[in-house]
């Protein structure tokens, strides 16, 4: 699919990237400990009714160039020991406010680097999970590995641990690109780690990757992403490398290392697209790929497919998301509750059985409205007002208001062939829409400002 230099030119605008609504940066110190403390009481109240947990962990043995997470340098064995004892903490004063009925579908350990801890400290965090919580039938249990710390001993006990999805962040193959991000190449053969893996029945098994950074091209990022389709996982992401130096100083190095341009990021992720739909894999919100008899390609053909801070999910494991540990988000249906980034005055403040909530966002009815319109256009390409006001019992003139519906904005968009509108009521994202899908929802988006700087480009 060819893509005209002049639509790249036209849409390749910091916007989003809309793992939340309101996004993030809308987030303020006003909201207090005891404001989540009693969202959390009142979520026992709302939907979904399932529970989903993130467990943050901020440690790295080496700091990637190109990383936006929150992550602190360190093997300090007492540092770390005494932030998992404040997550176990946090864990039980969270307990004590949820409803025992409730059921977990979803943890997900993200960071920083999960897999730098002690594969024993991990176990007994799941261990204190899995006997103060009940979960549904068939939970995803999912945890961000780096390569380079992985062996099969150390896989073992995760999936002994109850792991059964694993995201690999391979971010490439070739050891010049890693090399100048600043990233260790593993010393077990990728294909080694994947068939360990595999080996454990009902193990799924993720491979991440990035595009855009030093070195890459279309060439050598095609090359990679054939070799990861030869590995077969069940869903790969090609992730878009988000350059914004003035929130993330380190990303600086890149830019003398030389950055690819707009154009060349696109034609790698059309690389990856083709490449992966010629292969069995269905392309999954913007950047996600998943294996076309995959519950996440099922879930998008029934548009039941849905988001959170974690990645994509289906309907049956979408959970409201208690999120433990410095930096972690609680996505809750009516709240956004951040704890404190410093991971020692998270610790301090936990064992002082105080929440750490440094700052969030209290969602109304109007933003939850536009919340699931940008949702569904970001999930499942497609959206229906009527379905829309059936769900919040109001009719679509009112959707209309809410979401400051522009028809001439729209018209664009169906003029460049990117969406398929019918009565103002429906819209079907096409396939050369997917490439510029998030300046899309922002059409939807009331609060999007015109000083966007703080954001990184759509392509």
């Amino acid at each position: 699919m060819e893509i005209p230099d002049s639509l790249i030119t036209k849409y390749n605008l910091p916007v989003p990237r809309y793992t939340s609504y309101p996004p993030a940066n809308c987030f303020h110190s006003d909201l207090t400990a005891d404001d989540y403390k009693e969202a959390i009481k009142n979520s026992n109240r709302e939907w979904p009714e399932n529970i989903s947990f993130y467990i943050h962990i901020p440690f790295c043995t080496k700091l990637c160039y190109f990383c936006g997470c929150n992550s602190h340098l360190t093997r300090d064995k007492n540092k770390i020991q005494n932030y998992t004892d404040a997550v176990r903490k946090e864990i039980l004063m969270v307990k004590k406010l949820l409803d025992p009925s409730r059921k977990v579908s979803q943890v997900h350990w993200g960071g920083g680097t999960p897999n730098s801890l002690p594969a024993g400290i991990i176990s007994e965090i799941m261990e204190l999970i899995n006997n103060n919580f009940s979960f549904i039938t068939r939970p995803e249990i999912a945890i961000e590995c780096h390569p380079a710390l992985l062996n099969k001993l150390y896989i073992k006990k995760l999936i002994n641990a109850g792991f059964n999805r694993f995201s690999l962040g391979i971010q490439d193959f070739r050891e010049d690109v890693l090399a100048n991000v600043n990233r260790d190449a593993p010393e077990i053969p990728i294909d080694e780690i994947v068939s360990e893996i595999k080996s454990y029945e009902g193990t799924g098994i993720n491979l991440d990757f990035i595009y855009g950074l030093p070195f890459q091209t279309i060439k050598t990022f095609s090359e990679t992403i054939e070799k990861a389709v030869q590995l077969s996982p069940d869903r790969l992401v090609t992730f878009s490398y988000a350059h914004v130096p003035w929130i993330k100083k380190a990303q600086k190095i890149l830019e003398s290392k030389g950055l690819p341009e707009a154009k060349e990021k696109l034609g790698m992720f059309k690389a990856g697209y083709e490449i992966l739909t010629a292969n069995g894999y269905t392309p999954i919100g913007l950047d996600h790929y998943a294996k076309n008899d995959d519950e996440l390609s099922i879930a998008l053909k029934n548009r039941k497919l849905h988001r959170n801070f974690q990645g994509y999910c289906t309907r049956e494991t979408t959970g409201q998301v208690y999120a433990f540990g410095a930096t972690g988000i609680s996505q809750l249906e009516s709240i956004y509750a951040q704890n404190d980034k410093d991971p020692l005055k998270y610790s301090e403040t936990i064992n002082n059985g105080i929440f750490t909530t440094a700052k969030g966002y209290k969602v109304s009815r109007d933003e939850k409205i536009i919340r699931h319109v940008i949702t569904e256009i970001m999930c499942n390409e497609y959206l229906s007002l009527q379905e829309t006001g059936d769900i919040f019992k109001m009719p679509v003139e009112k959707i209309h208001r809410i979401i400051g519906y522009r028809k001439k904005e729209f018209e664009e968009f169906v003029k460049d062939g990117l969406l398929i509108t019918d009565s103002d009521e429906i819209f079907r994202v096409t396939e050369k829409g997917r490439f510029f899908i998030r300046v899309i929802a922002s059409k939807f988006d009331t609060q999007l400002k015109s000083e966007t700087g703080r954001f990184s480009r759509s392509l």
